[in-house]
């Protein structure tokens, strides 16, 4: 139960951070953090999860991460329904704090975007399904490939977590524009349940495509660079 309330606690942090800043304060007037600000705050909240929790639960925080994790041969197959729901759960409680502080402001009108994840005319710059695909599928790939790297017997000790939380930092910067950047099905479930328009029915895409990737890292990592 330990290892569960950690990979909550952990994906709620994800989603109120992240998408807490660019719901919040990206647009701020003149003020506003901007893309560069939204990709660090994601790539905080893992990396400072990652410290708090990560020693509990392994700090995955994300479905696709432990499923590479599995495809990997670094997490048991058994565990992987406990971890899922835990961490999708951590995700739409989390959108709900969000939601509810965002309808207390006095002009709210609507919710429009609410971070969430889209593709042809819900990307933000008017990416296709495919371009979404590849773009997801690739970037978990790599995210895997890292968090399976730097956590490696071999790798330097206590470095995981910065490695980790600048990955992701990279991945936002990269695909902000292409898909409002996912590599997390838990973080586009939660807001597209909560966003306006019609993000809730292109969320499969958000839960295919870093699956995918994050299988194939995992495979690649497995066969490649496990042993020397």
């Amino acid at each position: 139960m330990k290892k569960l309330f950690a990979e909550f606690f952990g994906t709620f942090w994800l989603v109120f951070g992240g998408c807490g800043s660019a719901v919040f304060a990206a647009g701020f007037p003149e003020l506003g953090i901007g893309f560069v600000g939204v990709s660090l705050a994601f790539g905080l909240t893992v990396l400072t999860m990652a410290y708090a929790v990560g020693h509990i639960s392994g700090g995955h925080f994300n479905p696709a991460v432990s499923i590479g994790l599995w495809a990997g041969g670094k997490f048991e197959a058994k565990n992987l329904i406990g971890y899922i729901i835990a961490q999708v759960l951590g995700a739409i409680v989390a959108a709900l704090a969000l939601w509810a502080i965002m309808s207390g402001k006095t002009d709210f009108i609507s919710l429009n975007g609410f971070a969430a994840n889209g593709y042809g005319y819900l990307s933000p710059d008017g990416y296709s399904m495919l371009s979404a695909l590849i773009a997801e599928v690739v970037l978990t790939a790599f995210f895997l490939i890292v968090i399976l790297g730097s956590t490696n017997v071999r790798a330097p000790k206590g470095f995981a977590p910065i490695a980790i939380g600048l990955a992701l930092t990279l991945i936002h910067l990269i695909s902000i524009p292409i898909t409002n950047t996912s590599v997390n099905p838990a973080r586009s479930l939660s807001q597209a349940l909560f966003a306006d328009g019609a993000y809730l029915s292109q969320v499969w895409l958000f839960w295919v495509a870093p699956i995918a990737g994050a299988i194939i890292g995992g495979i690649i990592h497995k066969t490649f660079f496990e042993k020397e």
